[in-house]
């Protein structure tokens, strides 16, 4: 039987990499992913400026709060961007199964915008972020995904195969 072929997404909302265990399960990183508009001011991200309320009575205007930080928003359109290319590499045969590894609110935005194709490959996911882990300190986080014939989901995973 052929060794499965593992992707790990390993996510927040401003950075991701791709990671693949080689033959000897040491854990590498294949590509890395960042948001181009993670570091902007929130003025350059907010399409408009917000807008003025008048009241009645009075002369004064006061800009109105917007309704969502335009830094929380970048952070879900690079998530659900994530969710698109893994996706894309799903569907050009690039994995067997994923596990997806990110903060929780990233990681909702990656499941509700994964292909079903990819998403039927999930085989766990973990809720941390392990952005900065340097490959070489990832096996401890991730050993129970990295052995031959890996199970679906194990200590520690949430919500597993989709």
């Amino acid at each position: 039987m052929s060794q499965r072929r593992l992707l790990i997404l390993i996510a927040d909302g401003e950075h991701a990499r791709l990671v693949r265990p080689a033959a000897d399960q040491a854990l590498h990183s294949e590509s890395a992913l960042d948001s181009t508009l993670a570091h902007r001011r929130a003025a350059e991200l907010a399409r408009d400026r917000p807008g003025a309320s008048f009241h009645s009575g009075a002369s004064a205007h006061h800009a109105e709060t917007p309704r969502h930080d335009p830094h929380e928003m970048a952070k879900e359109r690079f998530a659900a961007s994530l969710a698109e290319q893994i996706t894309e590499v799903e569907a050009a045969g690039g994995f067997d199964d994923l596990l997806l590894v990110a903060p929780a609110h990233v990681m909702a935005t990656i499941r509700e915008h994964l292909g079903e194709a990819a998403r039927r490959r999930v085989v766990g996911t973990l809720l941390k972020d392990l952005t900065k882990v340097p490959d070489e300190a990832l096996v401890p986080h991730l050993a129970q995904w990295m052995r031959p014939g890996h199970h679906r989901d194990g200590p520690g995973a949430v919500g597993g195969g989709g």
